[in-house]
């Protein structure tokens, strides 16, 4: 079995990346997390192909929870829900991250 935490092909987890960070979501393993947690972090716009800002980590143990900037909107995720999101690095241009539909078109 792969340990999730360990960075291969140019991907690591949503909790790995650095604060101010830009990411695309290449993969959620929707099965680590419960169904109605899952079904939350989709209505806020997780899923494949969505670009997201690490905008900041809590001050608790653990630094929950993560600050996601999704376009225009930010969200709070827990680090667990952070491990299952696999991301890759993206170029912060400045400009707010676009969601998956935005940036498809």
């Amino acid at each position: 079995m792969c340990d999730r935490r360990t960075m291969t092909n140019g991907f690591e987890t949503l909790a790995e990346r650095p604060r101010g960070s830009v990411s695309r979501i290449v993969a959620v393993d929707w099965d680590t997390l419960a169904p109605e947690e899952a079904r939350r972090l989709r209505a806020l716009g997780i899923d494949d192909g969505v670009t997201v800002k690490l905008a900041h980590r809590g001050i608790f143990s653990g630094r929950d929870p993560l600050a996601l900037e999704i376009g225009r909107m930010t969200i709070a995720v827990r680090r667990v829900h952070a491990e299952a999101i696999t991301v890759e690095a993206v170029a912060d241009t400045g400009a707010q991250p676009a969601t998956g539909a935005d940036a498809a078109a």
